[in-house]
């Protein structure tokens, strides 16, 4: 079976919570239990959080663009900013790193991707945006 979903929303912190509940409606009829869904709606808020708050600062005019790609078992969650971009993705994923001190950000987001997803991949360009892909096996 294939699914596939694109959506894009403007980078505010409200629609981390609305792109959680996307994902889980998405995945209603996949028959999977609560603490898979749950594992999948935190790689989705790491993911939309990132691009809201270090893509675009919280710049509601802009937009943060989410895919999910279901096929054979296999969930793909791609989050997409055209923002900042990140200097030094490797120094990005380690963990407690934060560009945003100011605003008491752990510096977990990578980390917790990491530990949800069975891959992560990061491209990234300063001043062109930031891509990441997640991918979950759902069985």
């Amino acid at each position: 079976m294939k699914n596939y979903l694109e959506m894009k929303f403007s980078a505010t912190l409200k629609n981390v919570s609305f792109a959680r509940g996307t994902v889980a409606c998405f995945l209603l009829e996949q028959d999977l239990s609560l603490n898979l869904i749950n594992e999948i709606k935190t790689i989705v808020s790491e993911a939309v959080t990132n691009a809201v708050v270090h893509g675009y600062a919280e710049n509601p005019g802009e937009l943060v663009m989410m895919e999910l790609l279901l096929e054979n078992n296999r969930l793909t969650i791609t989050v997409r900013d055209d923002g900042a971009g990140i200097p030094d993705v490797k120094k990005a994923r380690e963990p407690l790193y934060t560009t945003r001190e100011d605003e008491d950000r752990a510096g977990l987001g990578f980390t917790i991707m990491e530990i949800f997803s069975d891959s992560v991949e990061v491209m990234s360009e300063p001043g062109k945006g930031t891509t990441v892909i997640c991918t979950k096996m759902l069985g």
